[in-house]
């Protein structure tokens, strides 16, 4: 399918006046969370949680800060998630495209807001 890349707007809910910003996304719904570089943590101030330990592509485990919570929009869109500090781009995971209801369209390689519910996120709650 080739790479997927998004525009999205991150937000730093616990300190409502500090700017949002917006950034280009690479999507990987194979990968689980949102991650960050270390810049977007200094510039929204986003304070660390935990520590959490990734394996990596090659096979070795690092050890990367968890911060948040981290707001994010995409369209008509929001969601709220922590993020692994990690990597030069931020990366949008299957748990945050799940939560804001959001949809791969491989024809184009963009995300877009799932078709079959366009006006407000839908979830599985059974």
């Amino acid at each position: 399918m080739g790479l997927v890349n998004a525009k999205l707007i991150l937000k730093n809910p616990r300190k409502p006046d500090l700017a949002p910003v917006e950034v280009d996304a690479l999507v990987d719904s194979a990968a689980v969370h949102l991650c960050i570089p270390l810049h977007l943590q200094i510039q929204l101030e986003l304070e660390e949680i935990d520590k959490k330990e990734v394996v990596l592509a090659d096979g070795n485990h690092k050890l990367v800060p968890y911060v948040g919570p981290i707001e994010l929009r995409f369209k008509n869109r929001i969601g709220f998630a922590g993020a692994l500090v990690m990597g030069d781009q931020t990366l949008l995971g299957a748990i945050p495209m799940e939560d804001m209801d959001l949809v791969i369209i491989p024809k184009t390689r963009k995300i877009d807001v799932n078709p079959g519910s366009p006006n407000i996120a839908t979830s599985l709650a059974k």
